[in-house]
């Protein structure tokens, strides 16, 4: 079995360098295999030096965007090019860049799924979580999301929808990107996480590791979010994010 870590990364000179290095002390001390996929989505300022830096010292397939395409589509890059380099095996994890999220995490993360789930989602919302440095306007508008997408989305073993710090299986997402082709994030920005979880909750039955067909299933282990250690300042556009999210809602719904 392979880590395939899918980083989709936009001007993150600053938290980058420190997320890889934690990832790859994380994988060595827990005696996995693993591969970093990096989309680097028309970053502007030394992302892309960086990354080509680091390919000397870790193992690393880098995508490139020549210009912004936002993190929709940059997401689902990294994902698709996890997918094709992974065996069936394999887990692809993906996160955000700017060094809020713990590697920390992942070995929990890979037992759920070798204990039988597809998804398993890195959530605030579960005992144990903590959010450290986050504003009021952020937790109040991240709350309000996932009350609304639990009442007209109920997924269950579901309770944070928008967080980008999960973990697939890879025979999933495999089949994931059979069914949806280049259509599974057709938002451009933060909604598009959202948009994935849903529309691989309506999959349908998937391959366990025993072969035999299952609904595919989730699961949440608790997160500690450090949005102190954020590496540059936040892209999130709080107002568009809100209007876009909503539209997406109405669209899949």
């Amino acid at each position: 079995m392979k880590i395939l870590f899918a980083l989709p990364a936009y001007n993150e000179e600053e938290g980058l360098p420190k997320l890889l290095e934690t990832f790859c002390a994380q994988m060595e001390a827990s005696g996995y295999a693993y591969q970093v996929v990096i989309v680097d989505d028309g970053s502007t300022d030394r992302t892309l030096d960086i990354v080509r830096e680091l390919s000397a010292r870790m193992p690393i397939d880098l995508v490139r965007h020549e210009k912004n395409a936002g993190l929709g589509e940059t997401i689902q890059d990294a994902l698709f090019r996890a997918a094709e380099l992974a065996g069936p095996d394999d887990i692809v994890v993906t996160m955000d860049a700017d060094n809020t999220h713990s590697p920390a995490s992942i070995p929990g993360m890979v037992q759920a799924i070798a204990e039988g789930a597809d998804v398993v989602i890195a959530s605030r919302y579960r005992p144990g979580a903590k959010v450290v440095g986050l504003s009021l306007m952020r937790k109040v508008m991240s709350q309000g999301a996932r009350v609304l997408f639990q009442m007209a989305f109920p997924i269950p073993g579901v309770r944070d929808y928008t967080c980008g710090f999960r973990a697939y299986r890879a025979s999933m997402l495999k089949r994931v990107f059979a069914q949806y082709g280049r259509r599974l994030a057709e938002e451009k920005g933060f909604a598009s996480m959202a948009e994935i979880l849903l529309k691989v909750s309506k999959l349908g039955n998937v391959a366990g590791r025993d072969g035999a067909p299952h609904p595919i299933t989730f699961h949440e282990v608790p997160m500690v979010l450090r949005y102190d250690l954020k590496g540059g300042a936040s892209k999130m556009r709080v107002g568009s994010t809100v209007m876009k999210t909503l539209r997406m809602m109405k669209r899949l719904r």
